[in-house]
């Protein structure tokens, strides 16, 4: 009898420590599907590899692009109401969730999402509602911190090491075209319809002009994103060479007018021939392959 009970006992021991660690194995493997991401808004879990990723802005499209992760769901520009057109053949497929300011919540969800990827600047106040959808994570700006942006966005689809890389390779390229260009400065002048943009060096392309090794011109050096021109002051905007980008809202015969007008005229940039016209995409793209497509547009226009 007392044998049967010190094997009963024992077989009640070896069952409770297999349940125990079968609890535990479950744990563990639950842990191990998950990666905590810090970002803007503090540390979410987040699927170690993520299937189903939604962006709502154009720099996140642009960054799961280039990282090979097509999201399920995106977002449109608000002024065009479409994509990005230098992202045209690579986002047949994706659903789209409204427009950048006005995310369709109804329609993410209807996607079951396993990831969301924004930034504070456009949706911060939408953080908490995204998160009751899914994973969400938030970079803390916008422009000038692409590059920090990136990173943060690869993290969050545990594809770091690509992105370090597709940065390095970036830099050199850019260090390239920059020596290609016989430019110390050069401005980016955008018009969009109700206002005409001198962009800084602490915008989006300011900072790929920096990383060329190029200046901006004296009036937006420093200042945030860019400053505003009249047609009176488009003088500010000279340079040794001037970047031209219209946006979809703008009239033609706006710009026309500035265009052809003498404070315009006077440029010693537009005297030189040295004002290239870019796609205004290529300004809102926000990330890696904008990047790289306006380094392209530089060389082929004002390189050697």
């Amino acid at each position: 009898m007392r044998l049967a009970h010190a094997l009963a006992a024992t077989t009640l021991t070896l069952t409770l420590a297999a349940c125990g660690g079968s609890e535990d194995a479950s744990e563990a493997d639950a842990v191990a599907d998950t990666r905590s991401v810090e970002h803007a808004l503090g540390t979410t879990e987040v699927p170690a590899d993520p299937q189903k990723v939604v962006v709502l802005d154009t720099g996140e499209l642009d960054a799961m692009l280039a990282l090979g992760v097509k999201p399920v769901g995106a977002v449109e520009i608000d002024s065009a109401n479409e994509y990005l057109e230098y992202l045209a053949d690579d986002i047949e497929g994706i659903e789209d969730v409204g427009a950048i300011n006005e995310p369709d919540l109804e329609a993410i969800a209807a996607l079951q999402p396993d990831l969301i990827l924004t930034n504070t600047v456009r949706h911060e106040d939408l953080y908490d509602q995204l998160s009751q959808i899914a994973p969400t994570v938030m970079a803390p700006d916008l422009g000038v911190a692409w590059k920090d942006s990136l990173a943060l966005y690869a993290e969050a689809v545990g594809r770091s090491d690509e992105a370090a890389t597709m940065l390095a390779d970036y830099e050199e390229r850019a260090a390239e075209v920059g020596a290609a260009v016989d430019a110390d400065t050069v401005g980016l002048v955008r018009f969009t319809g109700d206002a005409i943009r001198l962009y800084s060096d602490k915008s989006f392309p300011g900072v790929v002009l920096t990383d060329m090794g190029k200046s901006v011109p004296e009036a937006a050096a420093g200042q945030d994103t860019f400053v505003e021109l009249s047609p009176e002051s488009v003088d500010d905007a000279d340079a040794d060479a001037v970047l031209l980008a219209t946006s979809a809202v703008a009239e033609d015969a706006d710009v026309a007018a500035v265009t052809g007008g003498p404070v315009w005229q006077q440029l010693g940039a537009v005297q030189q021939d040295r004002v290239l016209e870019i796609g205004d995409d290529l300004v809102s793209g926000i990330n890696i392959l904008a990047a790289g497509e306006l380094l392209d547009a530089i060389e082929e226009g004002l390189g050697g």
